[in-house]
């Protein structure tokens, strides 16, 4: 996508945050001269000349962080990935400690653009490195097949270039009766007065054409009152064809209007049909000279309005909000998609369809490069579906934006900067021949049982709970303690399984494919069922308790299990304990027997440090009388099996 100022649409607030001033020798004052006048572009975002000043400094040997970052940041924004990357590559090698996470993510993207994903994915795990907690690092981390996931959705669409596309830049379809309108920058007449130093290209205008017209004459000016000499773009009109929702910059009684760092902002107008004339053209309520408001899209009752906006609540650079249409015409509070549509990044040109499924295009998201186009199901409400690349054809290294789609003829329209276009933006045709997948489903299996005799648990209950532990479905064993469930495998899912009488026991399935999934279950009695000499570690299924040769001490690895002794004489209080303790072979026997003695000590010692009354403790030391293999005197055996006989047995008196 060409950038400028309509399409990057939370740029501005974007960029204040990196708008600073060169260092330079103070005793180059041409040099120093020049940065500034670069600096006073920049701040402008008057890329295309600032560019070409930067360039020049750096030509001349000079370099800093701060240029490399604005010059990289002019490049990036102007859709320019291969001269960004080089700049960015320069920034991380000469000046690492000056580079703030977000460089490298643009740095990733670039390297993205141009298929180095080897690279992109480095950068990137830097990114995750300095930002742990950015949700843009956590979707990278969550899909780390993601060129997989993108590869198995792409080949669903056949592409043609638009029949109307100009050698300049055409983007922003919106359907109309039987047509389209778009926004272009190819009505070159005002060439000197209205170009926009951006990225040198005019502004915009919206256009219409009927899908079957034969000429580019048919493509004309939509609306002799929509189109001033500032930008218009992104349009939808409701399904009578008479309410039309549109971008544009601020622009208030034929004079545009700057916010207090000099920025035209974006706003959404309405404008309404009367006598074949678009009249009553007027800004929404919730718009602002302090922030943009742009790209509008409708649900398909008409109620809710979908549009772009960095305001206050935006979690990145530009989310998705929705905001509703009351019965009076009136609107409500705008609302935040949330985190799991809206990332640290642009998630910006969203359009609904009668089916209820969201498209938009993002950066945030994991992606081939630049903007991709994501899909995701927004039925009853809700926005927690998960966010899928369409893949290619329609996704690619550069920026592909505003994607529409009517589900009844399978056909649609996006735009998109690739290489291999008549203009800067070129919007392409497409028709669905494979319906995108948005639910994943994973058939979950297993049998339920008694965790110490193996009996199998008949009606035990299964249950599914999602990441925010609402309980989606439950299902019980039948009479072979088997059970069945259905899951959603895009999202993170528990399945719990409990029954009266036993301890509930889970696991978690993380975001997977669709293949099925065996999950059995071996649940412990909530009460302790034993008699005098039984062994309570093979009640409770624990690991044996192990010593280092010579040594009584209790090891690291061993804790863990004396814990849950512990536990259990907590849960228990008349219950009351012998420690037997072992030793190996080697060695004198009077020796192992008195090693053994200190080793019963050291773990009743150990229970009484962690509250255990000693009145309930007993210990004996057994030596080397009682083997658990025939690692006997004078048998050569290894050292691991010596070592299954120095342990701890936890033998129950009461």
């Amino acid at each position: 996508m060409t950038k400028r100022t309509l399409l990057p649409l939370s740029i501005f607030i974007f960029f204040l945050g990196f708008i600073g001033h060169a260092q330079v020798d103070k005793s180059a004052s041409k040099q120093e001269r020049l940065v500034t006048k670069a600096d006073e572009q920049y701040q402008n975002y008057s890329f295309s000349p600032a560019i070409d000043i930067y360039k020049r400094i750096l030509d001349k040997g000079y370099t800093s962080a701060d240029l490399l970052k604005k010059l990289g940041n002019s490049y990036y924004f102007n859709a320019n990935y291969n001269e960004a990357a080089k700049i960015y590559k320069r920034l991380v090698l000469e000046f690492p400690s000056d580079v703030s996470p977000e460089y490298f993510f643009r740095y990733s993207q670039t390297l993205k653009s141009l298929g180095d994903y080897e690279n992109a994915n480095l950068a990137m795990s830097k990114f995750i490195e300095m930002t742990s907690e950015d949700a843009r690092a956590k979707a990278f981390e969550g899909e780390k097949d993601y060129l997989g996931d993108i590869e198995k959705n792409s080949g669903r669409y056949n592409l043609t270039p638009f029949a109307y596309n100009s050698p300049y830049s055409d983007f922003a379809p919106s359907f109309y009766k039987e047509g389209v309108i778009f926004s272009s920058d190819r009505d070159t007449g005002n060439l000197a007065r209205y170009r926009h130093t951006w990225n040198s290209k005019d502004f915009l205008d919206l256009y219409k054409v009927n899908v079957d017209s034969v000429s580019m004459d048919d493509v004309v000016k939509f609306g002799d009152k929509l189109n001033t000499r500032l930008h218009e773009s992104t349009s939808i009109t409701t399904k009578d064809g008479e309410t039309l929702y549109f971008t544009r910059n601020n622009y208030v009684e034929g004079k545009y209007v700057k916010d207090e760092e000099g920025v035209i902002r974006l706003k959404i107008f309405k404008a309404t049909l009367k006598d074949g004339i678009w009249t009553d053209i007027e800004e929404l309520p919730f718009n602002s000279d302090k922030y943009s408001v742009a790209h509008p899209a409708l649900s398909k009752d008409e109620k809710t309005l979908y549009f772009a906006s960095d305001m206050k609540g935006t979690f990145g650079e530009s989310d998705i909000f929705k905001v509703a249409i009351n019965k009076d015409g009136t609107f409500g509070t705008p609302i935040n998609l949330g985190t799991n549509i809206n990332t640290e990044a642009r998630e910006t040109f969203p359009f609904v369809t009668s089916e209820d499924v969201l498209y938009m295009s993002s950066d945030g998201h994991p992606g081939l490069g630049g903007l991709d186009v994501f899909a995701t199901n927004i039925k009853n409400g809700k926005y927690d579906g998960a966010i899928v690349n369409v893949g290619e054809p329609v996704n690619s290294k550069m920026d592909d934006f505003t994607f529409i789609f009517n589900e009844e003829s399978r056909k649609g329209f996006f735009a998109s900067n690739r290489a291999g276009g008549l203009g800067a933006d070129d919007i392409y045709a497409l028709v669905e021949t494979i319906p995108l997948k948005l639910e994943c489903e994973q058939q979950i299996t297993g049998t339920v049982r008694d965790r110490i005799t193996n009996e199998v648990l008949v009606g035990a209950t299964v249950k599914v709970i999602d990441e925010n532990n609402d309980e989606i479905l439950s299902t019980i064993t039948d009479s072979e303690g088997n059970y069945s469930l259905t899951l959603d495998c895009y999202k993170g899912n528990f399945v719990r399984a409990l029954t009266q009488g036993y301890v509930p026991s889970e696991e978690y399935l993380e975001k997977s494919d669709s293949k099925p999934k065996i999950i059995d279950f071996y649940l412990e009695r909530d009460k302790v069922t034993a008699g005098f000499g039984d062994d309570l570690a093979k009640l409770l299924q624990l690991s044996t308790i192990y010593f280092d040769f010579d040594k009584y001490n209790i090891r690291k690895d061993s804790e863990l299990e004396v814990e849950k002794v512990i536990a259990a004489m907590e849960k228990y209080p008349s219950l009351k304990v012998k420690v037997n303790s072992h030793t190996d072979s080697r060695g004198r026997d009077s020796y192992n027997l008195w090693l053994s003695q200190k080793r019963a000590e050291s773990t009743v010692n150990y229970m009484i440090s962690k509250g255990i009354a000693k009145e309930r403790l007993q210990g004996e030391g057994f030596g080397e009388t009682k083997l658990m293999n025939n690692c006997s005197n004078g048998v050569k055996c290894s050292a691991a099996d010596h070592e299954l006989n120095r342990r701890s047995e936890f033998i129950i008196l009461e």
